[in-house]
């Protein structure tokens, strides 16, 4: 089955929450997903040098529980990073208070926030709300929609998907749901992914599929070629399906993980699609590359470019832009072997350009979305990459992010 926006298709063995804690003005604020009992658990988190104290706490709690974990519990309106000793402090509150409304080690308990960099968080508005929370966590479709609202900060809209896969006879499960609209780029994570699946999985194999996943889908957008301090992917696993545990390098295994990245790339191209101000989304497609490593170096500098991404913005086929990028990413390559697309046309050939109707590629780069490609002459390999256009809103939002 294909990876689903909308729908019924929760897991097993998972129930969901949000509320207002009072982080935020008026809108919900805080999640939680909770495990009945401990499940497998897997995170990729950010590669920036300045990191949030709750990936800080996350990350020793996974290495401490070994993989194994009862709940996650996620704040917006407060990145809580830069926050020194304090921010550490109120992560740690944080989890430990919801380890005793569970009744587990604290240890078990994940803790991810979003929003504004170098501000106090206050945990008391965070632990003064979870027993509430707790108590009134549901199974339901409407509480997980609920939870994927709660995590938001600038974006226009929830992130969420559905997929399935057969295991032994049995149906397993996965759902995702995702934030993210700014500081999107690769260096994993990219923004908060929270996914979960009732199918029964090794923490050390789950943490092997999930890295493998990010890396073809998380890991290949871009909306402005920042990466934030928060950046945290989370992967659940229940065995509530009733199917048998999964063994690496099984066909089921790849079934499964053929789900999971079915999810997580649906979630990636939404997020690029909800980009701060953004109006289209392209597919970056480079070809004839001497190493995957240099595809990927020329996808991403496209990708980044302020004049390829103004240029989607006014639907200008300045194909131009798209070389030039491609020749300042430091890969060797003969641009008079190089072919430039833009939507399905071809406009350069040779490194030289080839006559096109201006008005109709100008229509076709009016569209939500379409594709640019890129062939160096230069080898066999190719990487792909999503970004999507830059506006002046995108400055507006930015400009007055925190006033």
């Amino acid at each position: 089955m294909s990876a689903k926006k909308t729908g019924a298709g929760l897991p097993r063995g998972f129930a969901y929450g949000a509320t207002h804690c009072g982080i935020r003005k008026k809108r919900n604020d805080l999640g939680v997903v909770v495990a009945e009992r401990g499940v497998s658990a897997a995170g990729v988190f950010t590669k920036n040098r300045v990191k949030a104290a709750p990936v800080l706490v996350t990350r020793e709690h996974l290495r401490a529980s070994r993989g194994r974990a009862r709940a996650i519990v996620v704040n917006s309106g407060n990145a809580n990073c830069s926050t020194g000793a304090a921010g550490l402090a109120a992560s740690r509150a944080t989890a430990r208070a919801m380890a005793r409304e569970l009744g587990c080690a604290e240890c078990e308990i994940l803790v991810c926030s979003t929003g504004v960099i170098g501000v106090p968080l206050d945990a008391g508005r965070i632990t003064g709300a979870l027993p509430a929370l707790i108590a009134e966590r549901a199974s339901a479709t409407e509480t997980f929609d609920a939870f994927s609202n709660a995590i938001l900060t600038t974006d226009t809209r929830a992130k969420r998907s559905f997929a399935s896969c057969r295991v032994g006879g049995k149906t397993v499960r996965i759902a995702g749901c995702a934030k993210g609209a700014g500081m999107i780029h690769p260096q994993m994570a990219t923004m908060l992914a929270f996914l979960a699946t009732d199918a029964a999985v090794p923490p050390a194999l789950l943490s092997r599929l999930l890295r493998r996943v990010v890396e073809r889908t998380f890991n290949a957008i871009s909306v402005d070629g920042d990466t934030s301090t928060n950046d945290t992917v989370l992967l659940l696993a229940s065995g509530d399906s009733g199917a048998a545990s999964l063994r690496a390098g099984t066909g089921e295994t790849e079934k499964f993980a053929q789900a999971l990245e079915r999810v997580c790339s649906d979630l990636s191209l939404q997020i690029v699609a909800d980009g701060e101000g953004a109006g289209h989304v392209a597919e970056i497609e480079v070809r004839g590359a001497p190493s995957d490593r240099a595809a990927r170096r020329v996808a991403e500098t496209i990708a980044t470019s302020p004049l390829v991404k103004t240029a989607l913005a006014g639907a200008d086929p300045n194909w131009g832009r798209i070389l030039a990028a491609a020749g300042r990413a430091g890969v060797p390559f003969d641009p008079e072997r190089v072919r430039v697309w833009m939507a399905g046309r071809l406009v350069c050939r040779r490194g030289t350009p080839v006559p096109f109707d201006e008005a109709d590629l100008h229509r076709r780069l009016l569209e939500p979305k379409f594709s640019l490609a890129i062939d160096l002459g230069a080898g066999r390999r190719s990487a792909r990459m999503w970004t999507c256009d830059i506006t002046a809103e995108y400055v507006r939002i930015n400009a007055s992010y925190r006033t």
